[in-house]
This record gives structure tokens, C-alpha cells and sequence, in this order.
């Protein structure tokens, strides 16, 4: 059963590492320009609560947690639907920044990871979605 998902994107946007180190770290403003994030509850400084709905009609209930924040690599812990790690790995490419993320979960939700081997294509799939939505959004916001 396949419970274990692995996530990788990468891309090139028009600002320094700087100005895109800002934005991801701030996800108190992700509904502001990821379509795909519903609401952010900040607990404290490291952890923030996330709502986020892709295409699947289902909304993912998430705690992250701040591991690293440096400009070079952008780390958190994921709890509750989804139990793992992102990171974004941010070099400077030309005159913009290349973001590499990556996300290692395992799912945590019993009826989702039971569902998660026989609906893992969909599954992809509609992470491919969301973070469709991120970098549309992230470029708009970056401008």
C-alpha cells in the first residue's frame, strides 16, 4: 500500500533569493497568493496550523513546524494529515532564483492512507495541481 510520497519541482522566477525567502517564509500570507491554501492559524514563531484544498474535494488539516529559515534552505516539519518534511533550496540563477523543493510525507489521515494506495496517481496528481497554483501565485506576488 502506498502510503509514502515523494514530491520534487523545479523552478526558475524573476527575484533575488532575498525577495523569495520572504515570501515562503511568511505563510501567514499564503492565502494572499496560493490559491490553494485556505487559512494559516500562527501558533507561535516555529509552528503555524494550514488548511489547504487541491482539486480533490478534501481539505488537508496541517502543522508545520519551522526547521531552518536561512536563505539557502527553507525547512519544515509537516504533522497531522500528512506526517514528513519540505524543504526549498533556494540559489541564486542569472538575475532570479531557482527554488528546488522537495517533500517527503507519509499520510497520516487513517482513512487517506488507506485510500492512498489504490488513489495514489489521483493522489499525485492533485499535488501536481496545488503546486501549480504556487507558482503561478508566487510569480504574481514576487511580480
Amino acid at each position: 500500500m502506498t502510503r509514502r510520497f515523494t514530491f520534487h519541482a523545479d523552478w526558475v522566477v524573476d527575484a533575488p533569493p532575498g525577495e523569495v525567502q520572504s515570501v515562503l517564509v511568511d505563510l501567514e500570507h499564503y492565502p494572499d497568493w496560493w490559491p490553494q491554501v485556505l487559512a494559516v492559524a500562527k501558533v507561535d514563531d516555529d509552528h503555524a496550523r494550514v488548511l489547504c484544498r487541491s482539486t480533490l474535494p478534501y481539505t488537508l488539516d496541517l502543522l508545520l513546524t519551522a526547521v531552518h529559515r536561512e536563505q539557502a534552505l527553507l525547512e519544515t516539519t509537516l504533522g497531522g494529515d500528512l506526517v514528513g518534511t519540505v524543504r526549498w533550496r533556494l540559489t541564486p540563477a542569472g538575475g532570479g532564483t531557482r527554488l528546488a523543493f522537495e517533500q517527503e510525507v507519509v499520510v497520516g489521515h487513517r482513512l487517506l492512507a488507506v485510500l492512498a494506495g489504490p488513489l495514489a496517481p489521483l493522489l499525485r496528481w492533485n499535488h501536481h495541481r496545488m503546486m501549480a497554483g504556487c507558482l503561478t501565485g508566487l510569480r504574481a506576488r514576487l511580480g
